[in-house]
């Protein structure tokens, strides 16, 4: 059976509109074509890969279908321009078809459960899996820290090494806290209200977090 990703639409099949978005592309990128997107390099790309995927965030989050389907194509056009990028630079040479084998290879790797003889009936039980077969396959990091982007909004990866700290039992989010919020409206407003008085008192929040972050990623270090 045929993956809804490549059904049918009004623009042809999913597989041809990305061929002719990549076409599209190569043609910007030729000597003929574009000179601003000629002389784009992978590090270039970098801010506008940002943006856009925050734009996509924002479509996603207010739930309008236009604009995400906008914002969707932008990303898209990203990982293309990159591949395109890749294909005509000596050293690197993929094109965007290994990047999408290399991604159906990874996939099938971190699901056992799905492709393979594994069973993982669970969320809980699924995520175990992934982080095994994760373990596997980069057995040369010698840190759960390696591979973590630092560049992270600060939020972000608190919560992301929060994760790997209760793991080693550095901390323990299931303890009483002494901060109790009936959702996440309640929560943001808390969160608003201290960032705001981190500013009138002349303190950066995210520069605060993120040295907060910096001592806890040391526990975990020493924990490990």
């Amino acid at each position: 059976m045929s993956s809804p990703i490549f059904s049918e639409s009004t623009h042809g099949s999913a597989s041809d509109a990305v061929a002719e978005l990549a076409s599209v592309i190569d043609r910007l990128r030729s000597a003929d074509g574009c000179a601003w997107c000629a002389e784009q390099t992978h590090e270039s790309l970098v801010r506008y890969l940002l943006e856009e995927t925050y734009e996509l965030i924002d479509a996603i989050e207010s739930g309008n279908r236009d604009d995400m389907l906008e914002e969707l194509g932008d990303v898209l056009y990203q990982v293309l321009f990159h591949a395109d990028v890749a294909g005509k630079t000596a050293g690197e040479e993929f094109t965007v078809q290994d990047v999408a084998a290399h991604m159906s290879a990874k996939m099938r790797s971190r699901h056992p459960h799905v492709f393979g003889d594994v069973t993982a009936d669970t969320p809980d039980e699924v995520v175990a899996v992934w982080e095994q077969s994760k373990r596997e396959e980069k057995s040369e990091r010698s840190s759960t820290l390696d591979g973590v982007p630092q560049a992270m909004p600060a939020l972000l990866l608190a919560d992301k090494l929060l994760g790997k700290a209760e793991k080693l039992d550095v901390v323990s989010v299931d303890s009483p806290s002494p901060f109790q919020f009936s959702d996440e409206r309640e929560l943001g407003a808390v969160l608003l209200a201290l960032v705001a008085s981190a500013r009138g008192q002349g303190l950066d929040a995210e520069r605060a977090l993120r040295s907060a972050l910096r001592g806890l990623q040391e526990d975990i270090r020493d924990a490990e």
